[in-house]
């Protein structure tokens, strides 16, 4: 394969992702899945990760406040085919993607670092080299 077909397939990769994406902020957003946790829960999609061959979506999410991440991940999971039949129907492509949903730990990750960062031996480390 050429290097132009490779960066071609990685930008459609990138953009389906991006097309699933706001398609379930989109239901969520409107209250489209019954399901009680989803409805009291506000619930941002962070990233949606496709494999080369676009039939599998990793959907990273965070609940709005990090309020209740465990529930609303079993909730998530639990209307996985309701879910997957409207990104189907919604975003065209000739396999519909199975969604697999998990926490978006980056938020927690960033936290952390600054945290360390502010921390007093460090914050006096950096000092020390200006």
């Amino acid at each position: 394969m050429s290097a132009q077909a490779s960066e071609t397939r990685s930008v459609r990769v990138l953009r389906v992702g991006e097309q699933v994406r706001h398609v379930l902020s989109e239901i969520l957003m409107r209250g489209e899945v019954h399901d009680d946790v989803l409805t009291s829960h506000p619930v941002s999609i962070t990233e949606v990760r496709m494999s080369p061959d676009l039939r599998h979506a990793t959907v990273f999410v965070k609940p709005l406040l990090g309020e209740n991440e465990d529930a609303v991940i079993k909730a998530l999971r639990t209307n996985t085919a309701f879910l997957q039949r409207e990104v189907a129907a919604r975003v065209r492509q000739k396999y519909a993607a199975r969604l697999k949903f998990l926490a978006d730990e980056s938020f927690d990750e960033g936290t952390h670092i600054d945290q360390l960062l502010r921390a007093p031996q460090v914050a006096q480390d950096l000092r020390d080299e200006d």
